[in-house]
C-alpha cells in the first residue's frame, strides 16, 4: 500500500477511500486535502497522479464541476439598500433547479468541436439537445450564485456548478465501459480506463468538452448578473475543480485527477467557496516543497462535516408530498445563522446550512505552505435551488 500526503483530520471511510485510490498500481502519487469526506469511489478532496491512466470516477459525475469569481466595477455600497430585489432579479433570471431549461437561449462555439462527430456517445441529437438547454443552469445541491464584498467594499459575483447533466451522461456511458460493476457502491475501488485504448482517448475528448460546456455556463451566469447589476467585469479567476489535466511531475508525465481540489500552482489565483454564511477566499498557490508534494493541489470549498441526511432527513412522502424528515439541522438554524451574518437568502434547504460545513479558516490553515489569501469575499446574497431537490448531476 503506497503511502499519500493528508492534510486536516478525516474519518475513516474518506481515508479508506484514498489509500485504495492510492494502492491502484497505475497511481504514482496522491494526496487528501483538509476539506476531504467520502465521494463516490474517491473522496472529495482527493487528487491522484496516474501513469497513462485516468479514473472517470475520479473526475466524477459532474465533470469540470468548479467556481467562478469576479470582481464588478461596483461598490457595495452603491447597492446595500437594493439587496432584496436585487436577489429576487437573481432568482428570476438565473435557472435553478433540476434537469431545468435555460431561460435564455444560450448558443456557444463549443458545439461546433468535432468530438460531437467523432465521438459515437457525444452523436446523438439527444445528447446534444439537453447540452444546449441545459447551457447556463445552475441545478441543485450545493450549487449557487452569490454576491460578496471584498475587503475594499468591491462587488464580487460568485457561482459554483459544472456540467450538468451533459456531464453526468458522458460519466455513466464510460463508467459502464470501464467496467465499473453497477453494485459496487461508494466504496468500491475506481476502474480505470488506459490512454492508450479507443475508450480512454474518447473518454478524455468527452472530458475535455465538458470542462469547455462548464466554462461557458459559468462564463454566462456571471456576465448575466453583472448585467443585470448593470456593471461591468473587471476581474475573473476561474477554476475547474472535478477534472483531470496532463502535468508533468519528477520530470515524468501525468494524468492528474483532482476531485474537489482546486489546481494551486505558483501565482495561480483560484476562488474557493465557504458556506452560505461565512467568507470565500481568492487565493493564490505558492511554491514550497509542501506544495509540490501536494501535486500543487488545495482544497475547493470547506468540506462537509455532515451528510446530507444526517442535517436535513431523509426525504419521505409525508401528505402527498416529498419532504424531509428526521434532520438535526432545522430551517430556523439555518435562517438564525444566514440572519446574523447580514445574507439575504433565496431558495436553499437545511441540507446546505453552514451548521454542515467545516470552517474555511480551520481548513485553509492546514494548507498555509501552500496557498496564500489574496481577497477574503463576504457575502451578502446566495440563491440556491429550493429545499427538497435531489440533483443527480451535482458534484
Amino acid at each position: 500500500m503506497k503511502d499519500f500526503l493528508v492534510f486536516g483530520n478525516h474519518d475513516e471511510n474518506t481515508l479508506i477511500q484514498m489509500k485504495s485510490c492510492a494502492s491502484n498500481e497505475h497511481a504514482k502519487s496522491a494526496v487528501l486535502c483538509a476539506d476531504g469526506h467520502v465521494g463516490y469511489n474517491m473522496p472529495i478532496g482527493g487528487v491522484v497522479a496516474y501513469r497513462d491512466h485516468i479514473s472517470p470516477a475520479g473526475v466524477g459525475f459532474d465533470i469540470a464541476c468548479g467556481n467562478k469569481a469576479v470582481r464588478l466595477n461596483l461598490a457595495f455600497s452603491d447597492i446595500e439598500n437594493d439587496v432584496e430585489r436585487i436577489m429576487d432579479e437573481v432568482w428570476n433570471t438565473i435557472s435553478f433547479g433540476v434537469g431545468l431549461r435555460n431561460k435564455e437561449t444560450v448558443d456557444h462555439e463549443l458545439f461546433d468541436d468535432s468530438a460531437w462527430k467523432d465521438i459515437a456517445y457525444l452523436n446523438q441529437a439527444s445528447v446534444r439537445d439537453k447540452a444546449r438547454n441545459q447551457l447556463g443552469t445552475v441545478g441543485s445541491g450545493n450549487h449557487y450564485v452569490d454576491l460578496f464584498r471584498d475587503e475594499n467594499g468591491q462587488v464580487w459575483v460568485g457561482v459554483h456548478f459544472g456540467s450538468r447533466g451533459f456531464g453526468h451522461g458522458i460519466a455513466t456511458h464510460f463508467l459502464e465501459l470501464a467496467g465499473a460493476p453497477s453494485d459496487g457502491g461508494m466504496m468500491a475501488a475506481p476502474v480505470l480506463l488506459s490512454m492508450q485504448t479507443q475508450a480512454g482517448q474518447d473518454y478524455w475528448r468527452s472530458m475535455l468538452l465538458a470542462g469547455r460546456y462548464a466554462y461557458a455556463g459559468r462564463d454566462w451566469v456571471c456576465q448575466r448578473v453583472a448585467s443585470l447589476l448593470g456593471a461591468e467585469i473587471v476581474d475573473e479567476v476561474h477554476n475547474h475543480h472535478n477534472f483531470a489535466w496532463q502535468e508533468t511531475h519528477d520530470g515524468e508525465n501525468l494524468f492528474v485527477v483532482r476531485k474537489g481540489a482546486t489546481p494551486a500552482f505558483p501565482g495561480q489565483r483560484g476562488f474557493v467557496g465557504g458556506s452560505m454564511g461565512e467568507p470565500s477566499v481568492i487565493l493564490e498557490g505558492v511554491e514550497s516543497e509542501r506544495s509540490e508534494a501536494a501535486l500543487y493541489s488545495t482544497v475547493h470549498g470547506a468540506g462537509r462535516m455532515l451528510s446530507r441526511t444526517q442535517a436535513a432527513g431523509k426525504l419521505k412522502r409525508v401528505d402527498g408530498q416529498r419532504r424531509r424528515v428526521g434532520g438535526s439541522i432545522t430551517q430556523e438554524m439555518m435562517n438564525d445563522w444566514v440572519r446574523s451574518a447580514g445574507v439575504t437568502l433565496r431558495g436553499a434547504g437545511c441540507d446546505e446550512s453552514p451548521h454542515c460545513y467545516k470552517r474555511l479558516d480551520e481548513v485553509l490553515d492546514f494548507h498555509a505552505e501552500t496557498v496564500k489569501i489574496l481577497h477574503t469575499l463576504t457575502p451578502f446574497g446566495v440563491a440556491m435551488a429550493g429545499e427538497n431537490e435531489f440533483d443527480p448531476y451535482k458534484d
